[in-house]
């Protein structure tokens, strides 16, 4: 924290007489004492003391100056006109064109008497102090990016749309106007800007420019800021660019230190993290949590930093630079430009370990209450839940849902905690429920809770985009109100059903109606009292042969129909599975439903299936990393308790290199996970495709590997039913067959590999 001045510079000195009978007015002609701001890279800047009271002045560098740079008259404009609506900037008093008076423009505004801390690491300070001043700076920048720019009269300040690519082309400018040697990193950052410029550079608000916590004024005794300082580079344009330029500091890397004041927040207690900061400034600014292509900004921001500290150095060569360490800046260009292409690539975490695949303001609300609700409702609730299955081992109750179940739905569907999964009625995004699914997968009956287990969710998803509105009304409305359940119906017995297209399940028109003849099994759910209705794929018996996968359709089947015939519940490792309502092997003898149960149309069944399983699978996926998370947890806690041979199990390396390739594996999955569920927000199911198949495949073979190591270490334990472990392993062994096995995945992820290779093949040509 200072306010640091020093003697003025030999290169910056001006008249001070002339400067005093020129403020004779303002100052009744007092005597002027004059030093000058140790900080601050760009436009000199000088305290002025009479004896009641004090004054900052501005003004431009003498010499010669880069085009466009040092517009101390802009300065003065913003902050009057953020003065005038309440905005906390020092007042400004005047602003003088006339060079003759000190040799160049200038403006003097008030003295705002408070805290500065030049290091943003704010050392000396509590972590509760830190977390508050960083709070309290995001909440002031989202106040200026939510001011109207009409009613400031700033509406002409800028240039407005367009401002990522002006910038790039400015500070691109700048640089090569200032560059002392030819830096390749420099020339290949503003291509790769110039060519991944954000789709939506329309929104247009005052920008600072330079918002960092040491251009920031804080109250002499609380977390407020008093007054935003250094509005040189202010203009209006996209105020992403602003909000990635503050967050810069949290990818700053040990290694590079541009001055002391500037390293690393890595490590540093109390300095909030980057999705904190977002969630923050997102509330403020009542947006959406997103932040579509922040690689590109942060990107930008370190551009930028690049281009300011050339021009600095510049400013050293030709003498007039305002800093004492100037010439350090020189050093610094190239590490900052092989950093911004470091950023570019979109890191997946940055030096704090951040998350980049951000939830949205209300996802994050809703996962910490989804948690809360998991911790005080939904896992003390396991061991009731337990005890009645092992009640009802031999009886058909075993089939229902326990009235433990039923009670906790009533609360969540209460708390608002509902139907999580389907982003048309949560307002969630795919991202947003991946986390929310993550937490579910810690405990078997947790989707159910909160209206989000699967089949349910999948035939919710098909009906929402694809049925009619009697369908809707029939089917839909009341599973998205819990009333009922359902299960799907494709796998069958008697053919490989690996490829889909083998289905024998007949689908014949007969006027009116359609008659259903078939065999299916591994129906999920099928055995709830609750199932109503199922959704059966068949193949028209109408259509055409020639198109593969033109020939099935899907149809919704009322499971009191006659001729639907529940055979038997099939066991996983000798488990029914009742939780989960079962997985039934069901026969369609003749079913006759209306012709209006058909969904979409006949031959359209593999088209809906695609849009079906790209979210199901997603959120499969998500619940084997929570349930992974879940029996990582157990196996620590088990080899931290028990020895063996003389020491605890965790004391042998055998096992402390199971824990750490646990760890690995989900950290893997759960990122490769988070960017499927992106590519499925921002370019839909069949651009993800790829993505979703490699998280098939990496999902199930990680809860299979961390699940087994957790069995392991509890010996035999881990296979008898005295703890959840062998549940665990039946379900992460069987995910590597459900919605298609392994092997297909891999054959389709090779195949869209192949594709985009050569793709990339043919534009190199």
């Amino acid at each position: 924290m200072d306010e640091m001045t020093t003697s003025v510079r030999p290169q910056h000195k001006f008249d001070v007489d002339r400067l005093q009978r020129y403020l004779s007015g303002l100052t009744n002609n007092s005597a002027l004492a004059v030093s000058q701001y140790s900080a601050g890279q760009s436009n000199p800047t000088f305290l002025i003391q009479t004896p009641t009271k004090s004054y900052v002045l501005r003004k431009k560098p003498p010499g010669k100056l880069l085009p466009g740079a040092h517009k101390v008259d802009r300065e003065y404009r913003v902050q009057k006109a953020l003065f005038s609506v309440g905005f906390p900037v020092p007042q400004p008093l005047l602003h003088c064109s006339d060079a003759q008076v000190i040799g160049t423009e200038f403006y003097l505004m008030e003295h705002v008497k408070g805290r500065v801390f030049r290091d943003l690491r704010l050392p000396g300070m509590s972590p509760a102090e830190r977390t508050a001043m960083y709070v309290a700076a995001v909440e002031v920048l989202a106040k200026l990016h939510s001011l109207d720019l009409r009613s400031l009269n700033l509406e002409r300040y800028g240039k407005g749309p367009g401002y990522c690519k002006r910038q790039v082309s400015t500070w691109m400018t700048q640089y090569t106007a200032a560059a002392h040697r030819d830096i390749p990193a420099m020339n290949q950052l503003s291509d790769w800007l110039m060519q991944n410029l954000p789709a939506n550079d329309n929104e247009v608000t005052l920008v600072h420019g330079d918002f960092r916590v040491d251009n920031l004024i804080f109250h002499p005794t609380e977390a407020r800021v008093i007054a935003v300082l250094d509005w040189e580079l202010s203009t209006t344009g996209q105020p992403l660019a602003d909000l990635a330029y503050y967050l810069m500091p949290h990818f700053w890397p040990r290694s590079l230190n541009i001055v002391e004041t500037m390293g690393s927040l890595k490590d540093v207690d109390g300095i909030p993290t980057v999705d904190n900061l977002i969630s923050i400034y997102c509330r403020c600014r009542g947006i959406p949590f997103a932040l579509p292509q922040l690689n590109f900004y942060l990107a930008l921001s370190v551009f930028k930093m690049a281009g300011i500290a050339q021009g600095i150095y510049a400013r050293h060569l030709l003498g007039n630079a305002s800093a004492p360490n100037a010439a350090k800046f020189g050093q610094c260009v190239e590490p900052l430009a092989n950093l911004a292409l470091q950023l570019a690539k979109g890191p997946l975490t940055g030096p704090t370990g951040d998350k980049l695949f951000l939830q949205t303001a209300k996802g994050h609300t809703v996962l910490q209450q989804v948690k809360d609700f998991m911790r005080q409702h939904v896992l003390p609730a396991q061991e009731e839940v337990a005890e009645y299955y092992s009640k009802h081992a031999q009886s058909s109750q075993r089939w229902h849902t326990p009235q433990i179940i039923q009670d906790l739905k009533v609360k969540a569907r209460e708390a608002g905690l509902w139907n999580l999964f389907l982003p048309a009625v949560s307002g969630l995004s795919q991202l947003d429920y991946a986390y929310i699914a993550e937490e579910t997968g810690r405990c078997v009956f947790a989707p159910e809770v909160f209206n989000c287990q699967a089949p349910d969710t999948g035939n919710m998803e098909v009906l929402h985009m694809f049925g009619n509105e009697e369908q809707k009304r029939k089917w839909l409305d009341p599973l998205l109100r819990g009333e009922i359940r359902s299960c799907f119906c494709m796998t069958e017995p008697d053919v490989a059903s690996s490829d889909a297209t083998n289905m024998e399940c007949t689908l014949q028109r007969d006027e009116d109606n359609y008659i259903i003849n078939g065999k299916k099994w591994w129906s999920s759910g099928a055995g709830n009292p609750q199932c109503r209705v199922a959704i059966v794929m068949c193949r028209s018996s109408s259509q055409d042969v020639s198109s593969r996968h033109g020939q099935h359709s899907m149809i919704l089947v009322p499971m009191d129909t006659p001729g639907v015939k529940l055979v038997r519940p099939l066991t996983v490792f000798g488990q029914d599975d009742a939780i989960h309502g079962g997985h039934f092997e069901v026969h369609f003898e003749n079913v006759r439903v209306p012709a209006s149960n058909i969904i979409l149309g006949e031959g359209r069944g593999f088209e809906i299936a695609q849009g079906r399983l790209g979210p199901g699978r997603l959120h499969h996926c998500m619940r084997a990393v929570g349930m992974a998370e879940m029996a990582l947890e157990l196996l620590c806690r088990r080899a931290a308790t028990r020895r063996t041979f003389g020491k605890k199990l965790y004391q042998h390396e055998v096992v402390a290199h199971w824990i750490a390739e646990c760890r690995i594996l989900i950290e893997q999955t759960r990122l490769l996970t988070l960017h499927a569920a992106h590519a499925l927000d921002t370019a839909g199911s069949r651009a993800a495709r790829k993505q979703i198949a490699m998280i098939k495949v990496a999902a199930a073979r990680m809860a299979c590997k961390v699940v087994d190591c957790a069995i392991q270490v509890y010996g035999g334990a881990g296979v008898c039913g005295d703890f959840p472990l062998a549940h665990m392993y039946s379900y992460a062994r069987t995910l590597r067959l459900a919605d298609g096995p392994d092997e297909v995945h891999l054959s389709s992820i090779a195949l869209l590999e192949l594709r985009d290779q050569l793709k990339k093949t043919q534009a190199k040509l």
